[in-house]
């Protein structure tokens, strides 16, 4: 056997370990949530509210609120990253001015959540007064989710062939039309994909709505932008660093826990579903 076969070998046996590895550290994690959360699972875990000191009843507000502050991020970030990628791929000038924005746009795809909820935290909450709210948290969210939405989009909208930019505008075309016409709507399945990755983020991120957001407790759905709202990130925090009764809060921030994962997986794969069926249109 010579040494290149020897080496396709160690390779390819390499490659396994690590799928195994993977699958082993993926599978133990669904395991230990699910066995220590699923008994919790109820109809009533779901659509009751927390009782006796959160020692009892269910997640419903923090289920709310979840979804709220999820669906309001993306609605403010999803076209503020669009146009951005718009501007960054087929209209930016000066140049000068690109870089500093691709170089801020990179940047804060590496900035730690948590100085995120500082700068929602002084922005939102205290320089603009619109105090620990709904509004705050999803605009803090909607930041975070930016570069994401923002990288993905601009690569998607590359990605469409020079072709059919220059077919549209030779056809009599503008630029707005073009880009409206041809360019967003192929460029689109792809962009689903960024949003798709920063609703799960959003969705599991508990230090920006900790300072602009997020509630301790609460009996009432919020009703408007600027009341605070409980999330099941931060509700999973109460209870395991701040709960009075550990051995009846726990099982409940477990419980919480695998709902959180079944609803970023649910949304996942319902922009999966749109994503998909938008591409498959574009076929025909």
């Amino acid at each position: 056997m010579n040494k290149r076969k020897i080496n396709e070998k160690l390779g390819i046996g390499a490659l396994r370990l690590a799928v195994l590895i993977t699958t082993f550290f993926l599978i133990s994690f669904l395991y230990i949530i699910f066995s220590k959360g699923g008994p919790v699972l109820s109809w009533n875990f779901f659509t009751d509210i927390p009782r006796e000191g959160m020692t009892a009843g269910g997640i419903f507000p923090a289920l709310v609120g979840t979804l709220y502050l999820t669906l309001l991020s993306i609605m403010i970030a999803l076209p503020l990253g669009v146009f951005t990628a718009i501007y960054m791929v087929h209209l930016a000038k000066p140049l000068w001015l690109m870089r500093i924005v691709r170089i801020a746009v990179n940047t804060l795809a590496g900035v730690p959540s948590i100085i995120y909820g500082l700068f929602g935290l002084t922005l939102f909450v205290r320089i603009m007064n619109l105090e620990v709210s709904l509004l705050s948290g999803a605009l803090t969210l909607a930041i975070l989710a930016l570069p994401v939405i923002i990288n993905a989009s601009e690569e998607a909208i590359r990605n469409v062939p020079k072709s059919f930019r220059e077919g549209s505008l030779a056809l009599g075309a503008t630029e707005r039309q073009t880009i409206q016409k041809v360019i967003i709507p192929t460029a689109l399945p792809n962009i689903l994909t960024g949003a798709i990755i920063s609703i799960g983020r959003v969705a599991g991120e508990t230090a920006p709505i900790m300072f602009t957001a997020a509630t301790f407790y609460s009996r009432m759905l919020p009703t408007s932008l600027n009341h605070e709202v409980m999330a099941l990130p931060y509700h999973i925090y109460a209870l395991m660093t701040e709960g009075a009764k550990p051995e009846q809060q726990v099982p409940i921030a477990y419980g919480t826990a695998v709902v959180l994962l079944l609803l970023v997986l649910f949304v996942s794969t319902a922009a999966i579903i749109i994503r998909y069926k938008i591409r498959k249109s574009r076929q025909w």
